[in-house]
């Protein structure tokens, strides 16, 4: 058993750095993941934001979480393209001809969607302190808006995978993050719900980027989280479980 613990881990590593290689290759792929949500975050900020009510005087605060949550769901759509060209130029069925762990091909690719999107937030984060964002929150609230992020972000990743696999050409890999990206409008993430029609704040109080938004604006201006933390990670994880069983279904069906 240690055995195979050990040659799995060392061969996830290689094809985490294989992953890694071609991200570091084209950094213009974080660059652009960057470039719209900073943009969004400066056109909300410096246009929109004197004629947004949110109760609060520092909108930039206001707005952060969402503008995060658009950057993954950005993010993540390089990893359905990056699978769909190993899937068509025949790189997994070489892989799975040869003696390693087949799963490790696709963590391979997921963990190098964190790891990049990991950085991608970092530098929004930078600019945002650059705006005017400020948070009172102290250590242990900044690792749990991490946590969050974290599993957010590999519940859209495994999405992802199940669109690189299934897809039949690059515009059909990443085109599943269009509705993604769009989600954070129908939410608190740019207002407060109670400002929408009944039907729409219906919906945008029930899904989860919502509870997200609001975990992780609790957290991070020092406010009580109340259930929103638990309702986010019960949509994070539930994504996640359901999206992880079909990718690997997808990915077997690959040889």
């Amino acid at each position: 058993m240690e055995t195979v613990k050990k040659h799995f881990f060392s061969d996830m590593g290689v094809m985490l750095g294989r992953s890694m290689r071609h991200i570091l290759r084209s950094m213009d792929t974080i660059v652009t993941v960057c470039i719209t949500p900073i943009a969004m975050l400066l056109l909300f900020v410096y246009v929109f934001g004197g004629a947004i009510n949110t109760g609060t005087d520092n909108y930039v605060n206001y707005l952060l979480p969402g503008i995060l949550l658009i950057a993954i769901a950005s993010g993540v759509a390089y990893t359905a393209y990056r699978l769909f060209l190993d899937k068509q130029r025949g790189i997994i069925e070489r892989f799975h001809t040869m003696p390693i762990s087949r799963s490790t091909v696709l963590w391979g690719h997921v963990l190098t969607s964190v790891i990049s999107n990991v950085i991608s937030l970092a530098v929004i984060i930078i600019v945002a302190l650059i705006m005017g964002f400020r948070s009172s929150a102290g250590v242990l609230p900044w690792l749990a808006v991490a946590g969050i992020l974290v599993l957010f972000t590999l519940a859209l990743t495994w999405v992802a995978a199940i669109a690189g696999l299934s897809a039949k050409s690059v515009e059909g890999a990443s085109a599943f993050s269009y509705p993604l990206i769009f989600l954070p409008f129908i939410s608190s993430a740019f207002v407060p719900t109670d400002s929408m029609p009944k039907v729409v704040r219906a919906f945008a109080d029930n899904q989860p980027v919502t509870s997200i938004v609001e975990a992780i604006r609790a957290l991070l201006s020092g406010q009580p989280v109340g259930n929103d933390i638990w309702i986010a990670l019960a949509w994070c994880l539930g994504i996640m479980l359901v999206a992880y069983i079909f990718a690997m279904r997808a990915y077997r069906r690959q040889g």
